[in-house]
């Protein structure tokens, strides 16, 4: 395919280039059949020379991890000695470092071997750890603390992503071919860059209050469609499951009923009880004399004793 421009001319139909695009050429990387995408490999041939500075990274790890990671240091240092990174680990101070060599002639593999020990230090088996180093492979460490406040809901949604028995947890991995560590207050991924985008989303929403079920029925549902050469380049979303929210009703717990009413207080205070001379002034018997008095306690005992016969004391 040219990159030069031919104009026609009116006389004889002779066509003339254009004198603005007459010195323009074919590249040689504009071809169909060239990936541009595509990550090339990086040899020790591309760089034949050291690099001017030493880079190193520093990163912390529990107490907890120092038994495991004192057992695997000569693992990790031959994994790191493949590409020319010098590894260490200090178990006084809790930290392990990696650094750049003389010998080292890939620029980028500092960041994957942080990366790496990064993934170390968050309970990721070495064996998983190590793919970081390799291309197209990359990680990435969720934070899912601060999203919830209370601790209950923190739990149950965390072990939301897991399911029962590891089973969401085990479909995930299956349907965005990532390996997947959930561990107190993070999530490691590990997998390729488009997949590591699905997974963050899925874990955060899950963190806000929406299952993950949901998220791998549409992924399921995309799955299916990719396999369809017809429907490749077409809109998705009336193939795809919607699903609405519903506010379901549910019955709510006895004892929080209970400590929601103890709560509610009355904002004036309860009405002042009568005295004995109120109700006396309301029955009329503080106005009459000692004499009336006595005739009406004596009427009230005959009353006792016979209810028929009626007495009036004035």
């Amino acid at each position: 395919m040219g990159m030069g421009t031919v104009e026609g001319s009116s006389e004889g139909g002779v066509a003339h280039p254009n004198k603005n695009k007459k010195y323009r050429k074919d590249k040689p990387w504009d071809r169909d059949d060239i990936d541009h995408w595509k990550i090339e490999k990086f040899c020790a041939e591309d760089n034949k020379h050291h690099f001017l500075e030493e880079s190193s990274f520093k990163i912390m790890f529990p107490k907890y991890r120092e038994k495991y990671l004192q057992q695997m240091s000569g693992d990790i240092k031959r994994e790191l000695g493949k590409h020319f990174i010098k590894y260490e680990i200090n178990l006084l101070e809790g930290y392990m470092l990696v650094r750049t060599t003389k010998k080292t002639y890939d620029p980028y593999v500092i960041i994957k071997a942080r990366d790496m020990i990064a993934l170390l230090s968050r309970s990721v088996p070495f064996v998983h750890a190590k793919r970081v180093l390799e291309d197209e492979t990359y990680c990435d460490i969720i934070k899912i603390s601060g999203i919830v406040n209370n601790k209950d809901k923190f739990v149950k949604r965390r072990q939301r992503l897991l399911g029962s028995n590891g089973s969401t947890l085990k479909a995930l991995e299956i349907l965005t071919q990532c390996y997947i560590c959930v561990h107190g207050k993070t999530v490691s991924v590990i997998g390729h860059f488009k997949c590591l985008k699905i997974v963050r989303r899925i874990v955060l929403e899950c963190m806000h209050n929406i299952h993950p079920v949901y998220s791998i029925k549409d992924l399921l549902a995309k799955r299916e469609l990719a396999k369809n050469e017809q429907l490749k380049n077409e809109n998705w979303e009336k193939y795809l499951p919607n699903f609405k929210k519903r506010n379901v009703q549910r019955k709510k717990n006895k004892q929080i009923l209970d400590k929601r009413n103890k709560k509610k207080k009355n904002l004036f205070p309860p009405d002042q009880l009568p005295r004995k001379i109120d109700i006396q002034m309301e029955t009329g018997e503080y106005f009459l004399n000692p004499k009336q008095k006595k005739n009406l306690d004596n009427a009230l005992d005959i009353q006792s004793a016979s209810p028929l016969c009626s007495f009036s004391p004035v």
